[in-house]
């Protein structure tokens, strides 16, 4: 999920006239981590494209010289994370909105670095669905200084544009996510479900639950100390158990992990334990599903039913497809088909929101000043 997400090398495709053009940059700026790409206009060419952890690691006070890559005050994503013993790690985002503006500030500041030079830099960036006012001015506050102009656009919606392949829309049998699908992003800190029925989304299209994969590793952490009190896991090993053992489903008793507890090998069996921390999810998800079908026209449903789409992290809880498609078919709901967007979830946001860059017009550009 998106917390063992790595920093990747940019594609070395710059034009040597780039610094004269116009940047489009799609931005996918997750809770845990967060994707950008870039390109020049006029071209289909990515001179960027990387997936960097959405932290900021502050410098503890009182460090030796040395400590520290080149004695730095600031660190970003996984150098943040390689160094976290020596620093005050800082979230910018929090529920899928800005939480802290400064260390967002300074995130953005670090994204510009991974960026080409140009003359202008102009981004779409994803907001969770049904951001309010606040949310998306404090978006624009905290890249201000690195974008000229910028679009803010719901992720559900950018994924679903993402995801579109084009080269197939005259395709017989191909289900075009744009035109009829439900898609569902459930990210670190929000759950996002989305109507996408050819047309912009409307705020009534969308629903936002603030519970998603934080709140998965707090009951997961919560169930394990529960039955193992002197475990005490970080939320890294936490994690990391989340990651490779989240299910959904019948009850597991056969999920063994070790761990090294007080500096002693421990071996936790907790296939319960993790079967229990992804109830809340699924619950709350299958609810907002049928309260998406209830707003869509009654004539697209049948087809909106075979088009409903899981991406973001928590889409990689083992089952959660299966289980969730088996729950709506024994509600009443006819022939329900649900999928997974697929392991390369990290990029379809941000792959949308070049797709919207590139097809934008001059009037949908917002001006940022300083």
């Amino acid at each position: 999920m998106e917390e063992n997400a790595t920093e990747t090398t940019p594609i070395p495709t710059m034009s040597s006239n780039t610094a004269a053009e116009t940047i489009l940059v799609g931005f996918d700026w997750g809770t845990n981590s967060s994707c950008i790409m870039a390109s020049t206009t006029g071209s289909n060419d990515l001179l960027t494209n990387e997936i960097i952890p959405s932290i900021v690691g502050y410098a503890k006070e009182g460090l030796l010289e040395g400590i520290l890559p080149s004695d730095k005050t600031v660190l970003f994503g996984k150098e943040a994370l390689k160094y976290r013993i020596y620093c005050q790690l800082q979230r910018p985002m929090r529920n899928g909105v800005i939480d802290d503006l400064k260390s967002a500030s300074d995130y953005a500041g670090h994204i510009k670095e991974h960026l080409p030079e140009g003359r202008e830099y102009r981004a779409v960036i994803g907001v969770p669905a049904r951001a309010d006012q606040i949310a998306r001015e404090n978006v624009r506050t905290a890249v201000k200084g690195v974008f000229d102009k910028v679009i803010l656009i719901p992720e559900p919606f950018l994924a679903a544009l993402g995801y579109r392949d084009e080269s197939r829309l005259k395709e017989d049998g191909y289900i075009d996510p744009v035109n009829n699908s439900l898609f569902i992003d459930i990210g670190a800190g929000s759950s996002d479900l989305c109507l996408v029925q050819g047309y912009y989304p409307q705020p009534d299209d969308q629903i936002s639950i603030p519970y998603a994969g934080d709140a998965v590793d707090a009951e997961l952490s919560k169930e394990i100390l529960q039955k193992y009190p002197d475990s005490d896991l970080s939320i890294h090993s936490v994690i990391e158990i989340k990651e490779e053992h989240a299910y959904m489903g019948p009850q597991k008793s056969d999920i063994i992990v070790k761990k090294i507890i007080g500096g002693k090998p421990r071996t936790l069996d907790i296939g319960y334990e993790i079967g229990q921390s992804t109830l809340t999810l699924l619950d709350l998800i299958f609810e907002g599903v049928k309260q998406e079908i209830a707003k869509a026209n009654p004539d697209s449903v049948p087809e909106l039913l075979q088009n409903i789409v899981l991406t973001g992290g928590g889409s990689q809880i083992k089952n959660f497809a299966e289980v969730l498609q088996k729950m709506l078919e024994d509600d009443g709901y006819e022939q329900p088909k649900v999928r997974i967007i697929g392991e390369n979830y990290k990029e379809f946001v941000a792959k949308g929101a070049m797709k919207a860059a590139r097809a934008a017009k001059e009037r949908q550009w917002q001006t940022l000043i300083d």
